[in-house]
C-alpha cells in the first residue's frame, strides 16, 4: 500500500486538520477532534490517538487521564488532502460524558432508510432490559432470568446442530439468527457488549498468526 507523506496534508490557518474518528469493528463515528502536525506525528508513532486541544491550546492524548485509550488502526485523508479519518479499537467511552460515541443527539432519521446491524440490535434489546415493554419477548426474558436465557441459548444451539445436519441451508440461517439473537440477551444480561466479542476474537486472530507465522519458519 502506498501511503501519503504527511507534507502533502492541507492544514488550515491554525495549522489544523479534522479528524473523524470511527470505531474500526462498528464503523461507528465515535468523536470529530483537530490535529496538528506534532499530534498527528504523535499519533502515528504511539498508535494512539492525540489531538489538538482548541480550548486548552494545548496537546490531549486521548485517555491519558480517563484511561480510554484509542489504539490507532489506519488513519486515511480525503481527496482534498484536509480532512482524516482515524479509524481505533478504543479501550473505553469516546465522549467526555461516558457515552460510546459523542454523536448520540438524533436530529433526523429516515425510518424506511433505517440499516440494520448487530449493534443496533443489541442497543434494542439492552434498551428492554433497561427499560421493559410489555409484550416483549425480551423483556420477557430478561424477566424470567438468566435460567431462562441460557436454557433458550441452549435450545438453539441444538436447532442449529439439527438443521446444519440435515444440510438445509436456508433452515440453518434462520436457526443461526434465532442463536445470535438469545446470546445477544445473554450478553445484555451480563454487560457483555459487542466490542467485548470483537476484542477477544481479534486477540485470537493474532494468536493465529503468530502460530502460523512458526509454523512456516
Amino acid at each position: 500500500m502506498k501511503f501519503v507523506d504527511i507534507d502533502k496534508l492541507v492544514f488550515d490557518k491554525d495549522g489544523l486538520i479534522p479528524a473523524v474518528v470511527q470505531d474500526a469493528y462498528s464503523k461507528k463515528v465515535l468523536t470529530v477532534a483537530y490535529m496538528n502536525r506534532e499530534s498527528l506525528e504523535i499519533s502515528i508513532r504511539r498508535r494512539l490517538t492525540c489531538f489538538w486541544s482548541r480550548s486548552r491550546k494545548k496537546l490531549w492524548l486521548k485517555g491519558e487521564s480517563s484511561g480510554n485509550f484509542q489504539h490507532i488502526v489506519s488513519i486515511t485523508a480525503d481527496c482534498d488532502m484536509d480532512s482524516l479519518v482515524v479509524e481505533v479499537v478504543k479501550d473505553g467511552p469516546a465522549c467526555h460524558l461516558g457515552t460510546d460515541s459523542c454523536f448520540t443527539n438524533a436530529v433526523f432519521e429516515n425510518e424506511d432508510a433505517e440499516e440494520f446491524s448487530v449493534d443496533g440490535l443489541y442497543e434494542l434489546i439492552a434498551g428492554r432490559k433497561a427499560e421493559p415493554k410489555e409484550g416483549s419477548y425480551t423483556s420477557y426474558l430478561f424477566e424470567k432470568g438468566i435460567d431462562k436465557i441460557l436454557k433458550k441459548v441452549g435450545e438453539e444451539c441444538t436447532e442449529v446442530v439439527v438443521a446444519g445436519k440435515g444440510g438445509d441451508r436456508e433452515e440453518t440461517v434462520f436457526e443461526i439468527a434465532d442463536l445470535a439473537y438469545h446470546v445477544l440477551v445473554l450478553m445484555a444480561e451480563y454487560g457483555i457488549t459487542p466490542d467485548d466479542v470483537r476484542a477477544q476474537l481479534a486477540s485470537r486472530h493474532v494468536v493465529d498468526k503468530k502460530v502460523k507465522q512458526e509454523k512456516m519458519r
